[in-house]
């Protein structure tokens, strides 16, 4: 898979991580640390330069082995890092995929996670030729499920027990879009 590619709608654009981004992830994570460390356990009040640029290099040999595409979200008319968004957890056989996003806490309220989960879901069908592509989140979390209903996912069901967070164990609900519902993927 080409690492040129870019994802543009709008002012939103998206482009896989790069070892570069280390102090934009650095610096968003610790803004965001209040409200983003309640859903996402990395982003944490200790969090590291060093944590960004270990994950950076794990995107990098993830990508490499097909098994997740992480990408920055960028505005487009300022270059300014709003977050990040990515497919993981590919499963192969069943051409399935995870899809998370984050945004920085300056930035949302502002349509950038639905933006870039509607470009990357294109992406994951058109390129990636996924069936079936999964968004999780926590019972708690209304605003990953406001995303995750604006971008046309479907509401399936809550599962009891599915995620760990912060050595909470949370009940989830389940998302899911497949090809069907963006017949021009």
């Amino acid at each position: 898979m080409n690492k040129e590619i870019q994802l543009i709608k709008e002012r939103i654009l998206l482009r896989p991580y790069c070892l570069d981004d280390v102090e934009c992830l650095y610096e968003a994570a610790h803004e965001s640390v209040v409200e983003v460390q309640k859903w996402l356990p990395w982003c944490h009040a200790n969090y590291s330069r060093q944590e960004s640029e270990t994950w950076l290099k794990s995107c990098d040999e993830a990508w490499a082995k097909g098994t997740a595409y992480e990408f920055a979200i960028l505005d487009t008319k300022t270059g300014l890092y709003l977050g990040g968004c990515g497919l993981n957890h590919i499963d192969p056989t069943y051409k399935m995929a995870n899809l998370g996003y984050w945004v920085r806490s300056s930035r949302t309220s502002e349509e950038v996670a639905t933006t870039a989960t509607i470009l990357l879901v294109h992406f994951g069908f058109r390129e990636l030729k996924l069936n079936r592509i999964e968004i999780v989140a926590a019972t708690g979390n209304k605003a990953s499920q406001r995303v995750a209903e604006k971008a046309g996912a479907k509401r399936e069901g809550i599962l009891r027990n599915r995620l760990t967070i912060n050595d909470r164990v949370l009940d989830a609900v389940m998302f899911s879009l497949i090809p069907q519902d963006f017949p021009r993927s």
